[in-house]
């Protein structure tokens, strides 16, 4: 995957204190990064880079829409996210990314590439489960809910009757217990 120029940061030209970036995300982001689950997306990240003298704090937060299919009735529809990320920037002999919040560039790194980062904060702020609103409400109408509700079962309550009416068998075996 090559890296993506708009996402990074030449950290070396700044000067001490805080910068701030913004970045509007949308479908052809994830398509560089392969992934296919959003039908589109409308996600507004915003940047805050405080560079100090020995290590970079990068504090991202992010909110916005993606478009994603409901898990009950596959019915598309945007769905609201947002969230936030934590990364320090600290320097060493080697690049090392193994911790989340812990990023160590090796002396002598001039620029920082934040495009993974934006990418895993908005892919982990979608829940598992997606439920389309109109269905928590009642409002969404769609040919799968329309179907469910005409194979519905509707006549439980005889079924429950008929277990309560009692076996003529078992009042005698009744009888057996109270006549001592």
């Amino acid at each position: 995957m090559k890296k993506l120029n708009e996402y990074l940061i030449p950290f070396v030209g700044l000067k001490l204190g805080k910068h701030q970036f913004e970045y509007q995300i949308n479908k052809t982001f994830f398509d560089h990064f392969e992934y296919d689950e959003f039908e589109s997306a409308d996600v507004k990240v915003e940047l805050v880079l405080e560079k100090k003298s020995l290590m970079l704090e990068l504090h991202f937060k992010h909110k916005g829409t993606v478009n994603v299919p409901c898990d009950l009735t596959g019915e598309m529809f945007d769905l609201p996210i947002k969230g936030n990320l934590k990364v320090v920037v600290q320097f060493g002999d080697e690049f090392n990314n193994e911790n989340e919040e812990l990023l160590i560039l090796p002396h002598g790194e001039h620029q920082i590439d934040t495009s993974q980062y934006i990418y895993e904060m908005i892919v982990l702020s979608v829940p598992l489960r997606r439920v389309h609103p109109g269905v928590k409400d009642g409002t969404l109408k769609s040919d799968a809910l329309d179907k469910l509700n005409e194979l519905k079962v509707s006549e439980v309550k005889e079924e429950v009757e008929e277990e309560n009416e009692i076996d003529p068998r078992w009042d005698k075996l009744k009888q057996l217990l109270t006549d001592k």
